[in-house]
């Protein structure tokens, strides 16, 4: 029998619990015997949708994660340049939001969203979570979801290979990265 502390805050014990359910719920195979890949597909068959891991130059000052969801499918967009274990964690935190079915917040109106995007059809997103890191329940569920699911990787599994990225996304990159203010361009 371990000892563990008392909670002192209900609040974060009830998110914990419910964090902890969703991952249960999945029904992933045993600790270490995943890739993030492998991860991905499992979440994806649950959801009954695919998710596309795609890595994206984004411009200074953006977050480094975003999560899209289309009518058809979900993309996690992470920040090409981090380091492999930093992108996991990116990787691990967006797909705890889809886990946890979190409602975006509106970030763009249709007209934005047609400028940004112009080959993907505005009426065909039905929602993007961007967001700046807060201490919103959401983003502390999608943290601790992230890393239970961190618990499920092997390290030694995880994949270094080239994903291809979907033309209207690098679109979207190439089209923020031209917003950048010049000053705040990273340097190399």
């Amino acid at each position: 029998m371990r000892w563990r502390p008392k909670d002192s805050n209900p609040e974060a014990s009830s998110i914990r619990k419910r964090c902890e359910m969703q991952v249960r719920a999945l029904n992933l195979p045993k600790r270490g015997q995943l890739t993030i890949e492998g991860l991905t597909d499992c979440i994806a068959q649950r959801q009954g949708r695919s998710i596309q891991l795609v890595p994206l130059t984004l411009p200074t000052g953006s977050p480094d994660g975003l999560w899209m969801s289309t009518a058809g499918e979900d993309y996690v967009v992470y920040e090409a340049r981090l380091a492999p274990m930093h992108q996991r964690a990116v990787v691990l935190h967006e797909l705890g939001h889809l886990i946890c079915d979190h409602e975006a917040t509106p970030v763009m109106t249709s007209e934005a969203l047609s400028l940004l995007l112009p080959s993907l059809n505005p009426a065909l997103v039905r929602r993007t979570l961007g967001r700046e890191h807060s201490h919103s329940e959401a983003e502390i569920e999608a943290e601790y979801v992230g890393s239970l699911l961190a618990q499920c990787i092997n390290p030694s599994l995880i994949s270094g290979g080239q994903r291809p990225v979907p033309a209207g996304l690098q679109d979207l990159a190439d089209r923020l990265g031209a917003l950048e203010n010049p000053s705040r361009r990273r340097q190399g």
